[in-house]
């Protein structure tokens, strides 16, 4: 395809849709805490249950602390950096840095690590018991208020120095100053522009407004001059300011779930028609989450990590080989009975059957599964989307999106398929394959509008869902016997508390409910990394039912659909099956299915093993046993 033309010549609104791609074309946060150290912000807060009360700007180190502690779990390759504005202490700048006058850098953007958290943590703990300490060490300034338009382009340069080339940048700007500059209007103009510098390379400015005592915080006199206003802002106006300490932990307790960096599966092209290409990335919308695989270490003080190696021993020849020089041996055909070749045999009407194993090389091995076709989708046709069957759904689907970069005009001939396709309630069928070494597969290409709330919030983007369909390999009959069914009394019973215990969303919010397990290791986790004791009570299972309120709202009636259940007659009935059985469960450890892989003997492990081998991996356990040698097979190639 060439890579501009007519066809995709920009100009109308038909894009539109897709131009906010931010959302998956994001690398590492960054946050930038910019405090205010000023004399008012070292004055201990209103009345407070303490002894000592804490000032606003160690209330917000604080914070400050609990949430980099938080994204060493939630999101450990962010990056964080603090700056001090309204101080006497000043940056070692190097040549070429435009840190201002009264801005110190007291952690420049880095990466969350341990040694920068402890370290704010341990002035803290001096501070909690000397609360002068805080002014000792950085120590405010005693004539004018440093200009803001200083304060941004010093952000601006901590940023472009610490991390240049990250996805979002976020600036936490805390103040109690309601008019910096009174009576001086050049610096609002010079406030503007560095504000107006800052949002032009991509920085996301959030403010903290405190307040002094009882005087309301009033940001007309200085602030709506720079920062844009936002909806929320306007209704804080004619109430009291919230406090800022109680906005910043509720942000960090929000940050419960670890978030998994979101990036490309695949970056492919597809193939509309002959010579008409367009670049699509896959996104996976659910993947599974465990804990991290653990490493080995050979000395605890040094950290010094072992290195597994993987060799392949021919033990009779006690020679190496190389991965590329090895053949693949099937399971067709048999063996000597000492483990060598049967001798050919002149053919014959009385003798059939393969009596050697068939070797292929790695490049066939390959071959057989891509069909030898290179990664990239193919639309075949369009259906009616009620074509598409409920059973059909046999693996999460992947969103797919368009990658201008790879090809130009890929959004505008992407976002006209989109909405031709929505228009006409079509599907498309396409053959596909994502990676190089995934075998070839058939998907329904899903058209999908983009969703927004009452406010206006994007909840689903508009694109494509790109879902997997069985072949006829894949289908299996389900062994499902007729039972005896309930009669009506018994469902209109059944009915009352199930209707009462009905969600009112009507839907399951996966965001609001986090893995347990995944939950309390991670807690301890961070806990044992900051060398803390862990507070078990702190810790709470969101999933678990909440038993008391169920049987408030539903408690009679599931007594009176039990005892309608205890009266039907057809409770009593019991199918009678044959009993088949159980096999001794043989388990086996990583190590000796390594061993029989390695021995060419892995075949000889039974489905159940297998299986196990495959769930401790998070792996499918779906098809025969073949299809499971593979998994194994692939999982012990790879690792």
């Amino acid at each position: 395809m060439p890579p501009f033309d007519d066809w995709n010549t920009l100009g109308d609104d038909l894009d539109e849709e897709l131009e906010d791609s931010s959302e998956y074309f994001q690398g590492r946060d960054v946050l930038l805490f910019c405090l205010d150290a000023s004399q008012s912000m070292m004055e201990p807060r209103g009345s407070e249950d303490s002894d000592k009360p804490k000032s606003h700007l160690q209330a917000v180190l604080e914070v400050a602390v609990l949430l980099q502690k938080r994204k060493v779990v939630t999101s450990p390759n962010d990056l964080v950096g603090i700056m001090f504005f309204n101080t006497e202490e000043r940056s070692e700048t190097k040549k070429g840095a435009e840190i201002k006058k009264h801005c110190f850098v007291y952690q420049p953007i880095s990466q969350i690590n341990a040694e920068n958290i402890q370290q704010l943590a341990s002035i803290l703990h001096e501070v909690q018991q000397e609360p002068e300490k805080l002014e000792e060490l950085y120590p405010p300034n005693r004539g004018p208020r440093v200009p803001m338009g200083d304060v941004f382009t010093s952000c601006n340069w901590v940023l472009r120095d610490g991390a240049p080339k990250t996805g979002v940048k976020r600036i936490f700007l805390v103040t109690n100053e309601d008019d910096p500059h009174p009576s001086m209007p050049q610096y609002i103009k010079t406030a503007q522009t560095t504000f107006d510098d800052l949002s032009a390379s991509g920085v996301i400015v959030t403010p903290f407004f405190v307040q002094k005592g009882e005087r309301h915080f009033d940001r007309s006199k200085f602030w709506d001059h720079v920062l844009p206003r936002q909806d929320t802002d306007e209704e804080n106006d004619a109430e009291r300011m919230p406090d800022v300490i109680t906005e910043l932990n509720s942000l960090v307790q929000e940050m419960k779930i670890r978030e998994i960096a979101k990036r490309s599966l695949f970056s492919i092209p597809m193939h509309l028609a002959e010579g008409f290409t367009i670049g699509v990335k896959g996104y996976g919308l659910v993947t599974q989450q465990s804990k991290p695989t653990y490493k080995y270490f050979t000395n605890e003080r040094t950290m010094e990590e072992a290195k597994s190696k993987v060799i392949y021993y021919d033990a009779e020849y006690q020679k190496e080989y190389d991965k590329n020089q090895l053949l693949f041996g099937m399971t067709l055909g048999s063996m000597g009975p000492d483990g060598g070749e049967v001798e050919e045999e002149e053919p014959s009407s009385k003798s059939t059957g393969v009596k050697n194993r068939v070797f292929f090389s790695a490049d066939e091995v390959k071959s057989f599964r891509t069909l030898d076709l290179q990664p990239g989708l193919k639309l075949l046709g369009f259906k009616d989307k009620t074509e598409l069957a409920f059973e059909d759904n046999i693996k999460h689907s992947v969103f797919i999106y368009p990658d201008e970069m790879a090809y130009s005009g890929s959004i505008r001939t992407f976002s006209a398929l989109l909405k031709s396709m929505l228009a006409k309630e079509k599907i498309g069928l396409v053959l596909g394959i994502t990676r190089r070494n995934s075998a070839p597969t058939f998907y329904a290409l899903m058209p999908q509008a983009e969703k927004l709330d009452d406010d206006g919030i994007q909840l689903d983007p508009p694109g494509f869902h790109l879902q997997p369909l069985p072949f006829a390999d894949d289908i299996r009959a389900a062994g499902v016997e007729r039972a005896y069914r309930a009669g009506e009394k018994l469902k209109d019973a059944a009915r009352t508390w199930i209707d009462r215990l009905t969600m009112k969303k009507g839907a399951y919010e996966p965001d609001s409910y986090p893995n347990p397990a995944l939950s309390l290791f991670w807690g301890q986790l961070e806990a044992k990394a900051f060398q803390e004791e862990y507070d078990v009570d702190s810790f709470s299972d969101l999933s678990a039912p909440r038993y008391d309120p169920i049987h408030k709202r539903a408690g009679e009636l599931m007594a009176k659909w039990k005892g309608a259940l205890n009266e039907d007659e057809a409770a009593d009935h019991v199918i009678v099956s044959a009993g088949t059985k159980r096999k001794a469960d043989v388990p086996v450890d990583d190590a000796e299915i390594r061993s029989k892989w390695e021995g060419g003997s892995l075949s000889k492990l039974k489905n159940d093993q297998l299986k196990d081998f495959l769930r401790s991996k998070n792996l499918p356990l779906s098809g025969k046993k073949a299809d499971l040698l593979e998994r194994v097979e692939g999982w012990l190639q790879g690792h």
